[in-house]
């Protein structure tokens, strides 16, 4: 099978390509092409790929595709993992926010309706160029604000357009793994939402607006073992970020994302303190990282660099948010990371192999939450395999969640409608009825801002 990846110079493209190589399967990706904007980010990432296969017997042959066209002609499998605007565009986005003391996280934040005007034109743009040149191509979405950006590009595609994240799974492993250690759940349960398996997630929402409602081992729901547990609540990752009254009231695990609407205060306190906001501290690390593989000019060292980069990220991820919380660190099995690239090898195999396979995916609503239109995206299990994708059952949206969850749904809306027709007045009404901006004045101080800083904005009248 072929696979490419747009975004292909983008930071965490090896850990997809570690997967492809520990994959022995008939129906394997034999062809990596990587696509890229920036060709030095391409080549860098490339070296990175190539140093990271040396010796591995059938590892997938590496083709660097400058142009889209011969990117995509006759590929079995796109990977989208664009950022348009890079990490510059991020940081950007998170200090105009700051500068107006709101919380700027480039997907839950006013950071992300920035980021989703600035990168719907490019993803219709490249649906467009998918179904002329590889119709019969799957599309696994992975390029922020997935949810946006997947329905976008199934308005173009159609049917063969699923969005990822690894957030859902990574939350659903660590409950289970908590409650293994504690002897409350079988040691050899199997894998968490990543295929064929003994476990079976009760989620539901919207990318990073969800919430973990159940975990069934063999068809026994064991989370309220963990709810009942204030010792085992803060023992993992979101236990620790939420605290166990938060936990306990709502009955269920939040997603990550979740801190910035429970803790919002906190948050924008912790960030506007920092002398390194996320978004400053990424476009600094991932600029150096790029300019080190560079200077070496062909020498060896270029996998090291990245091995050691990579910690550095995984390190810190979402720190402020856990300084907010009173300040932790991350446990070393989560800085292993096995999420989103595991989740794309799983649904090339039900594909491709026919295997049926159960998963968290970002798929059209299809009336499982009543208050949303049918093809709203949203993010709950599913089954995949090659005849297509099919919701599997949850419990419904919790009661506390409806509000949230409408009005994030009627921000996306806004967004994409203000990027299709052009409209600075929908873009403006999306930042208006967000929840982390509370001011119509400062939403329009921020638009201003946005599009004074983004050439890419320049399309809003």
């Amino acid at each position: 099978m072929k696979l490419t990846i747009l975004g292909g110079g983008g930071f965490r493209v090896p850990l997809v390509h570690r997967a492809l190589m520990a994959d022995h399967s008939d129906e394997r990706v034999t062809e990596l092409r990587l696509h890229d904007v920036d060709r030095g980010r391409l080549d860098a990432i490339a070296a990175v790929l190539t140093e990271q296969s040396a010796g591995v017997a059938g590892a997938p042959r590496l083709v660097v595709a400058e142009d889209l066209a011969s990117a995509l002609a006759g590929t079995d499998f796109v990977f989208s993992a664009m950022r348009v605007g890079g990490t510059a565009g991020r940081a950007l986005d998170e200090g105009i926010c700051l500068g107006h003391g709101i919380i700027g996280q480039e997907t839950v934040g006013a950071g992300g309706i920035s980021y989703a005007l600035r990168g719907i034109p490019v993803a219709l743009q490249v649906a467009e160029a998918i179904r002329e040149h590889c119709p019969e191509a799957w599309v696994i979405n992975f390029t922020n604000p997935a949810g946006v950006v997947t329905q976008v590009m199934r308005g173009v595609l159609g049917e063969r357009v699923v969005g990822i994240c690894d957030s859902p799974v990574g939350l659903a492993r660590r409950v289970l793994t908590t409650l293994q250690d504690a002897g409350l759940a079988p040691a050899d349960a199997g894998p968490v939402g990543l295929g064929d398996s003994r476990v079976r997630l009760d989620y539901l929402g919207l990318n990073h607006l969800g919430w973990l409602q159940g975990l069934l081992v063999d068809g026994t729901d064991v989370l309220p073992s963990l709810l009942e547990r204030p010792d085992l609540i803060e023992s993992f990752e979101e236990g620790r970020l939420f605290g166990t009254p938060l936990v306990q009231a709502l009955g269920q695990v939040p997603n990550e994302y979740l801190h910035y609407y429970y803790f919002t205060r906190e948050d924008l306190a912790t960030d506007l303190a920092a002398e390194n906001p996320r978004g400053k501290f990424l476009q600094q690390q991932q600029d150096g990282f790029y300019a080190a593989v560079a200077a070496l000019d062909g020498r060896p060292g270029a996998h090291a660099l990245w091995e050691r980069t990579r910690m550095e990220r995984e390190v810190t991820y979402m720190a402020s948010n856990r300084e907010a919380a009173g300040g932790f660190e991350r446990d070393e099995a989560d800085l292993q990371t096995g999420g989103y690239d595991q989740v794309a090898l799983a649904i090339m195999h039900a594909i491709a192999n026919d295997v049926p396979a159960e998963l968290v995916l970002i798929v059209p609503n299809r009336g499982v939450i009543p208050e949303l239109d049918d093809d709203d995206i949203i993010e709950l299990p599913c089954r995949i395999d090659a005849s297509g994708i099919q919701t599997l059952p949850t419990r419904g949206l919790p009661d506390h969640a409806r509000g949230l969850v409408v009005n994030a749904k009627y921000v996306e809306h806004q967004m994409i409608e203000a990027a299709t027709t052009g409209s600075r007045t929908a873009a403006l009404r999306a930042l208006l009825q967000h929840p982390l901006v509370d001011s119509f004045a400062v939403a329009q101080r921020l638009l201003d801002e946005m599009q004074a800083g983004f050439p890419e904005l320049d399309y809003l009248a």
